[in-house]
């Protein structure tokens, strides 16, 4: 899995005229899943999004708190292009998870955060429907995270290259 985290003021969610969701503070979590996710995978990326202390304390001190200590709400956001690969100028998709799968997944996915937060602070948009995202980022405050299958996959890759004869 691949997640873009922004920590915002405000983000909302609309398709066409209707708004489908909305949060004040918090953060906009833009989800990319891989062909080759797993349970594993939700698990370390509810993990993250939870705890990353990407939020002041109290008394203002920064980098102390993560969403879930802060109380703030969270909009998920599928976004299939964040396993985009260029061929050439041309976007390739082979490496996310295709339709139907990538919908059961995701929805997987939210349910974890709802369970291992609060049901009423996570939000999403509309799976697989042309979205506008309005976010306002706060800082701005940016953060991309891989599941870790991912990082042993790139290495692997990356090594294969490097044989030596």
């Amino acid at each position: 899995m691949r997640a873009v985290i922004q920590r915002v003021r405000r983000a909302a969610v609309t398709v066409g005229d209707e708004m489908i969701s909305s949060i004040g503070r918090g953060l906009c979590v833009l989800v990319g899943i891989h062909k080759n996710d797993t349970s594993a995978d939700i698990d370390y990326m509810v993990r993250k999004i939870l705890n990353t202390r990407l939020f002041e304390d109290g008394s203002g001190k920064r980098w102390h708190l993560g969403v879930k200590d802060a109380g703030l709400e969270i909009l998920c956001v599928s976004q299939f292009t964040l396993y985009c690969e260029l061929k050439g100028n041309k976007p390739d998709y082979r490496h996310a998870m295709g339709g139907e799968a990538a919908q059961q997944f995701y929805e997987e996915f939210l349910g974890q955060l709802k369970k291992q937060y609060k049901e009423d602070m996570i939000k999403d948009g509309k799976f697989g429907a042309m979205m506008q995202v309005d976010i306002q980022n706060d800082g701005p405050v940016t953060i991309n995270i891989d599941s870790p299958s991912k990082k042993v996959i790139e290495k692997v890759i990356e090594n294969s290259g490097d044989s030596q004869d």
